[in-house]
């Protein structure tokens, strides 16, 4: 009983878990708007895009990489999946195959030049996320879609119903796509075989090539499941906000990124887990509410980002050093 505990407060997910419940009862007690279904599901539905591609970026960190150019890659695909379904009709399966196929390809286009090229990923994905945006920019003129499908702006909207205060409440799109997502993720890396080879290729890359892993493999797919998850963000996104916005999405990068090395995934590789990147998506939404419940500005929120992201790294650093020297002493 005592190791099973000692193993539980030993794990960075069961602290994280702590602290949002802090959070939790501070803010209940802050503002009465905080401990509603109503915020609970607005919280939700408002934070699918970053917890969706928070699911596909866990992937690559766990490998060693790190992809920044997701939000110009979602960009494109979004563009391109419903000018398709404006001009030519569609339907829910064929925006979601044709945003997913647009994503892969270009997942796959970073996963050739960090392989072309032998420079860090997070130097490859900036320059692609440039790239990416600069043409999106300049084929369409930074022009806006507004006239979307009816179908897509009504959503999917299951068990939908509303309570004595006539608050309407369903299990919408966004809900299911990122629950979808999450449990993929999590199939991935925890039950397939591929998973394991993903966190090898991370924990120690030259012991990942001497065993014989094909690590060639291993980069093109974590990368083109980036690129295919941030192709089906970018519908949720655009039917929420009723809108195609070519220029929106890019600079929505740092949200993610702190979300997924707040629940604990390591910058250098081989840690991370899809619980705690659950984790980290639900305390950065909560503290962003908690600011906006509590009247306090919103610009102040990119300071929160800022200080999540050195707070985290720095734990991070120093559950690594701890871990060295247990080794160390050990050996």
């Amino acid at each position: 009983m005592r190791s099973r505990l000692q193993r539980l407060t030993g794990r960075h997910e069961f602290w994280l878990l702590m602290v949002i419940l802090l959070v939790c009862i501070v803010l209940s007690r802050t503002t009465d708007q905080f401990l509603t279904l109503q915020n609970a599901s607005d919280l939700i539905t408002s934070n699918a895009f970053v917890g969706i591609l928070g699911a596909g970026l866990i992937v690559v960190l766990v490998s060693g990489g790190i992809d920044i150019s997701f939000t110009a890659t979602a960009s494109i695909a979004q563009y391109v999946a419903m000018t398709v379904a404006v001009r030519y009709g569609a339907n829910w399966f064929s925006a979601f195959a044709i945003a997913g196929a647009v994503g892969l390809a270009l997942g796959l286009v970073n996963a050739a030049v960090v392989r072309a090229c032998r420079i860090p990923s997070i130097i490859a994905t900036i320059a692609t996320l440039n790239i990416f945006y600069g043409l999106l920019v300049y084929v369409t003129g930074g022009k806006y879609i507004y006239s979307l499908p009816d179908w897509f702006d009504a959503g999917i909207n299951l068990f939908a119903f509303r309570d004595a205060a006539q608050n309407y409440y369903s299990l919408n799109l966004q809900m299911i796509v990122l629950a979808g997502t999450m449990v993929l993720t999590w199939i991935i890396l925890n039950r397939l075989s591929l998973g394991r080879q993903i966190y090898a290729l991370g924990g120690n890359p030259e012991a990942a090539q001497r065993i014989g892993l094909k690590v060639a493999r291993i980069q093109f797919f974590v990368y083109g499941y980036m690129g295919f998850v941030a192709g089906i963000a970018s519908l949720v996104d655009a039917q929420l906000s009723q809108s195609v916005a070519p220029t929106v999405l890019v600079g929505r990068e740092l949200n993610v990124l702190a979300a997924v090395v707040l629940g604990g995934a390591s910058l250098l590789g081989g840690v991370g887990t899809v619980g705690g990147t659950i984790l980290g998506v639900i305390l950065l939404a909560i503290i962003q509410n908690g600011l906006i419940l509590s009247g306090v500005s919103s610009y102040w929120s990119q300071l929160v980002v800022g200080l999540v992201i050195l707070a985290a790294v720095s734990a991070t650093a120093v559950q690594g050093r701890r871990a060295a020297r247990a080794r160390s002493v050990t050996a």
